[in-house]
């Protein structure tokens, strides 16, 4: 964990304010297909690890603000910014798990009764450390597969890999008009 967390607090440590974050998931919610965009809104760990646990490190909290992970000012931004792209953007929740697999059809069906849209297996332990090093925090997740059970296709790496590629062009559309906006002062940096 200490691995998969350090290039966040090294940025911490650097003075970033503002970290975003992206991945590759799986759709829970079975209006999402692959090749969609989704605009994290929460988290759910259910890895059952905390990138928090031992010492705590100098400039974190030992027990950060979970209320909003994710940047409310920073959301807003990145749905006008998607707008004026004509890109589509779902929202929703995000669940990470240990893995390295992908899931049953039966822990889709118990994650879509818990309100998760997105699940993968990442993204959460370096938002928590965010937020306890003070970061402001917005992501993105890519839907690469429908998550087992909610497609007849069998979820093969190649095809996540091809879809992941796809989406990213758009992703990386997006992400370039939001840190444009960011640079250029058109956020008001206030949050909400």
């Amino acid at each position: 964990m200490e691995v998969v967390v350090a290039p966040v607090r090294v940025a911490a440590a650097l003075g970033v304010e503002v970290l975003i974050a992206s991945n590759a998931a799986g759709g829970i919610d079975g209006t999402l297909v692959a090749g969609d965009l989704l605009l994290i809104e929460d988290q759910i760990n259910l890895a059952f690890q905390s990138p928090l646990a031992g010492p705590v490190h100098v400039g974190e909290d030992r027990f950060p603000d979970m209320s909003a992970p994710y940047d409310a000012a920073l959301q807003r931004l990145a749905l006008e910014v998607a707008a004026d792209l004509g890109i589509e953007l779902a929202r929703g929740t995000y669940a990470t798990v240990l893995g390295p697999s992908y899931e049953t059809a039966a822990e889709v069906r118990m994650l879509a009764r818990m309100g998760v849209h997105v699940v993968g297996m990442s993204t959460v332990s370096e938002v928590t450390v965010a937020r306890a090093a003070g970061l402001r925090c917005l992501a993105f997740s890519m839907i690469t597969n429908q998550g087992t059970g909610l497609s007849p296709d069998p979820i093969g790496h190649e095809h996540v890999v091809e879809v992941g590629q796809e989406a990213g062009g758009r992703l990386g559309l997006l992400l370039s008009g939001i840190v444009g906006r960011l640079k250029v002062g058109g956020y008001s940096g206030e949050t909400e």
